[in-house]
């Protein structure tokens, strides 16, 4: 990160202890700031040498507001929120619903002063993309707000996007995409000179027509589409990529060459009514759709089901799923039968511990390519990278790098997959990399694929334990991992 983008970042976090004395929340003033940011930036794309009309109408504009103080500045900043809520395309996407947050007239004065300040226009994409994701990883780490579950750590995002090589003129959809992490990394991919040389006509279309995104939660939404717009993905004027909603309820009808997410945690869907007696009961939701192997609550084998559909039938997918994936029975069992049957599932990643920022998660990386339907079972084989055991990374002391997942990336052989070499053998049992052929895991219980060969060595090894931190995050991984499933437990004991 350059001195410049870590100034700026300081400067805009500097302003939030204030605003917590005040009741913001990180969430709220990062939802402030992309409003102000987002009217700032349009005011110098009025100027030259741009000179453009960025639609957004006379006496609501960052002019009208930058220069004003106390009642005033509220007064007016209030009417523009209002005003550009009503307006078309990315514009009223990001003001729909929008209301000053910032009570405090002095603090808001400060806010925009800062913001005033900077050209944001002139930085370049990565510099003010930068900035924000600086802002979003902020969020991100104040557990309290929750923000955390949205956020997939950026090097896990760029090792999935290395491993499988998105092409240009070729579309990619992320069904809970968050922030945009994985739209980010993949565009920075594509357009890096090392990897492709972009014509004009390919840079419009990774501009305008390679994302397909969905977004469940309004605030989260709205932060994806500044990030987009910071990153120059999207037009103001043009489709917006993202759709605002529940993706699992319906076939959106397109299909797509790649899909690349991180669905969010917690097994179940559900909703929440109001019963005769007047109280408030939560229903498993079941999505009943036609295009699904099987009807579940679980929505992680639903996303699954979900992201087969949108790929084309030579579309690839690098998904992030929790361990009960791997192993549950029932819908979990079919779903991975399907999978292995009409897809080729050839590589799984077993991620640590420690690097989401939801304790006790427990996740994998499958990748898989869709097929045309065919009498012969497509998974060949499978290949595991066990990144997990004895492996253990804290989000502050000992984050995970990009330099972390490079044997993954080398082991995964992205430029020819079909070339791959064991690290495991007889010689080296502790090789992370190993290859099953489908005729070992069809022969396990309930198919499982939550397979793992290598000694943990905290078991064995009293001398060389882990440190007092490292083993602390581990107990409270586990308790966390073993309170959510006996909460699911008590939920069902309670509606039988």
């Amino acid at each position: 990160m350059s001195e410049q983008i870590a100034t700026i970042i300081s400067k805009v976090w500097g302003m939030c202890n204030p605003l917590r004395d005040d009741g913001v929340s990180y969430g709220d003033y990062l939802e402030q700031l992309t409003y102000l940011i987002f009217l700032k930036m349009s005011d110098e794309y009025t100027k030259p040498p741009y000179k453009r009309d960025t639609g957004i109408p006379s006496g609501y504009t960052w002019s009208d507001m930058n220069t004003l103080k106390g009642a005033e500045l509220e007064d007016q900043y209030k009417a523009i929120l209002e005003k550009l809520g009503e307006q078309t395309g990315i514009l009223g996407q990001i003001f729909k619903g929008a209301v000053n947050k910032i009570s405090n007239a002095a603090i808001l004065y400060r806010v925009v002063q800062m913001i005033n300040n900077e050209k944001w226009v002139a930085m370049s994409s990565d510099v003010k993309g930068e900035i924000y994701e600086g802002l979003l990883q902020k969020n991100a780490e104040d557990i309290k707000s929750g923000a955390g579950q949205y956020f997939t750590p950026r090097p896990l995002i760029r090792a999935m996007v290395r491993c499988l090589r998105p092409e240009p003129m070729k579309t990619i959809a992320d069904p809970c995409c968050g922030s945009g992490g994985f739209f980010l990394a993949a565009q920075s991919f594509l357009a890096d000179p090392n990897n492709y040389t972009l014509d004009r006509e390919q840079k419009e279309f990774l501009k305008n027509e390679t994302f397909y995104g969905n977004e469940i939660v309004p605030a989260t939404y709205k932060t994806a589409l500044m990030n987009l717009y910071l990153h120059n993905i999207g037009d103001i004027y043009g489709n917006v990529p993202i759709t605002l909603g529940d993706a699992l309820l319906t076939d959106p009808g397109y299909r797509v060459d790649y899909v690349m997410t991180n669905p969010p945690f917690g097994k179940k869907s559900s909703i929440t009514f109001t019963n005769e007696e007047g109280e408030q009961e939560d229903e498993d939701l079941v999505y009943n759709r036609q295009d699904f192997w099987t009807t579940s609550s679980n929505k992680q084998l639903n996303f699954v089901q979900h992201i087969n559909t949108i790929l084309k039938v030579t579309g690839k997918a690098a998904v992030v799923v929790p361990d009960n994936v791997l192993f549950e029975g029932g819908a979990g069992e079919v779903i991975r039968k399907k999978l292995l049957e009409t897809t080729d599932l050839h590589t799984i990643l077993r991620l640590p511990t420690g690097i989401f920022y939801k304790p006790g998660v427990k996740a994998n990386v499958l990748f898989f390519d869709k097929r045309p339907a065919s009498a012969q079972r497509q998974t060949k084989e499978v290949w595991i990278y066990d990144f997990r055991t004895n492996i253990h990374f804290t989000l502050k002391q000992h984050p995970m790098t990009d330099a972390d997942l490079e044997d993954f990336v080398c082991c995964y052989h992205p430029e020819n997959r079909y070339e791959r070499t064991e690290t495991y053998s007889a010689d080296n049992p502790d090789g992370r990399f190993r290859r099953f052929s489908i005729e070992e895991i069809m022969e396990r219980d309930k198919t499982s694929l939550d397979i793992f060969w290598i000694k943990d060595k905290s078991l064995a090894d009293l001398d060389n334990l882990p440190s007092p931190d490292e083993l602390a995050n581990d107990i409270i991984e586990n308790l966390q991992s073993a309170l959510d499933s006996f909460t699911a437990l008590q939920a069902q004991l309670n509606k039988g």
